[in-house]
């Protein structure tokens, strides 16, 4: 080996950095006390394990009585899903718009609406959705509109980095024939972005159905109500058909939107 050789150090063998220590200590910390109080014991997951058999056995078979009742509640999770994210996404186009580099009309706007953007995105749609049964009350509308708080905060964010990333040069083509700001946005940019558009916001009904169904357990309908009044009268059987119902129309939405996305993409 060569004296150059000796002296040179891949970049993976590089000494870390004091940030990057600092990162691995506070994630160290973080771990170690999240152990900590979790208070994991051998004993706990024995008897969890127990009492997790016990559930399935009192569980099973799954009980079809109120399969009519639990069918029109998950029709209920998504009819809310599909509105609210319909409504987020209409929503999130003109808010990306103010968000992306290329069409935002100022910096001071864009900056403001990316924290917007930031703000709905940090707040989990739970608590979205705890927010406005306070505000509407209990049901469906509560749902619906904390799907679309959380579906603009996630889809407001990517539409708008790929509408930075678009090639500029058709737009200064229809600029420089006159064409005007919004006839550039709406003749150049759009159409290349609306395939990626398209498929993040089949990534957003994806997650809104399973939202959807969390969502109920705090009284913002759809079938975490069933779900959780199941449970919570001891009703194990209806509670694993509602599970089962749940985990096959949620397959079948994925599914979908997998097929879709892929002739979109081709």
């Amino acid at each position: 080996m060569s004296h150059e050789s000796r002296g040179f150090e891949p970049s993976r063998f590089q000494k870390p950095s004091i940030f990057a220590w600092v990162v691995l200590i506070t994630f160290l910390a973080f771990f170690i006390q999240g152990i900590s109080s979790a208070d994991i014991s051998l004993n706990r997951l024995i008897v969890g394990s127990g009492n997790l058999g016990e559930f399935f056995v009192s569980a099973l078979p799954p009980s079809t009585s109120r399969l009519d009742v639990i069918a029109k509640s998950m029709l209920e999770t998504l009819n809310m899903a599909i509105v609210g994210v319909t409504f987020g996404v209409l929503l999130s186009l003109p808010v990306a718009l103010l968000c992306a580099r290329n069409t935002s009309p100022h910096a001071i706007v864009r900056v403001a609406m990316i924290n917007v953007v930031a703000t709905l995105r940090t707040i989990p749609d739970l608590i979205w959705a705890l927010i406005f049964v306070v505000a509407v009350g209990l049901g469906p509308l509560a749902g619906i509109l904390a799907i679309i708080m959380d579906t603009i905060g996630f889809c407001a964010r990517f539409f708008a980095e790929r509408i930075e990333e678009t090639n500029p040069k058709p737009g200064m083509a229809l600029k420089a024939s006159g064409a005007s700001r919004t006839a550039v946005i709406v003749g150049a940019i759009i159409p290349e972005c609306f395939p990626s558009f398209v498929a993040t916001s089949l990534y957003s009904v994806e997650k809104a159905v399973r939202s959807a169904v969390v969502l109920g357990l705090v009284g913002a309908g759809g079938i975490g109500v069933e779900l959780t009044s199941a449970m919570n009268l001891f009703r194990y059987k209806e509670a694993l058909t509602i599970i089962l119902v749940v985990l096959v129309v949620v397959i079948a939405v994925e599914q979908i939107a997998k097929a879709i996305r892929a002739r979109i993409m081709t």
